[in-house]
């Protein structure tokens, strides 16, 4: 685990790896979203590409590599933990099985087929504790149902 926390136990890093997974892909993109620091940003992103779990493409745009996508679980762990401890609105984002169109369950699973679907196979809607509270371009991208991995 400790090795684990050294790649990903800064602040921030699985923030971005969120977003990544959410389908932003630009570096001002991410900035403005998280309301990161741009150095704070750079320097985690430096750190992710260096251990092979994010890579730019011509255009320079960020994207996970297999590595980065396999901490989906982990990922979603922590945004169901904090859903059920932290928040009594219920559910800000809701994770569906886009084969069978099944809501996952708090463990990563789908109901209805009884799999735990990677992040290629998941589209993410606003839950019932949706609140509009932030208004940058992505914020309001992530309002409408996308799938994961895909551009915004």
């Amino acid at each position: 685990m400790a090795r684990t926390l050294e790649i990903v136990g800064e602040r921030w890093t699985l923030l971005v790896v969120r977003d990544l997974l959410f389908g932003v892909r630009r570096f001002n993109d991410l900035q403005r979203h998280l309301d990161i620091p741009k150095a704070v940003l750079a320097a985690r992103l430096a750190t992710l590409e260096a251990q092979g779990l994010v890579e730019r493409d011509a255009r320079r745009e960020l994207t996970l590599t297999e590595r980065g996508r396999d901490l989906w679980p982990a990922v979603h762990a922590l945004m169901a933990w904090g859903e059920r401890h932290c928040n009594d609105a219920g559910p800000r984002r809701l994770f569906v099985h886009a084969r069978c169109g099944t809501t996952l369950d708090h463990l990563g699973a789908c109901p209805a087929c009884g799999r735990e679907p990677g992040p290629e196979e998941l589209e993410t809607r606003s839950g019932p504790g949706a609140e509009p509270l932030r208004d940058d371009a992505v914020s309001v991208k992530l309002r409408e149902p996308h799938r994961l991995l895909a551009p915004l």
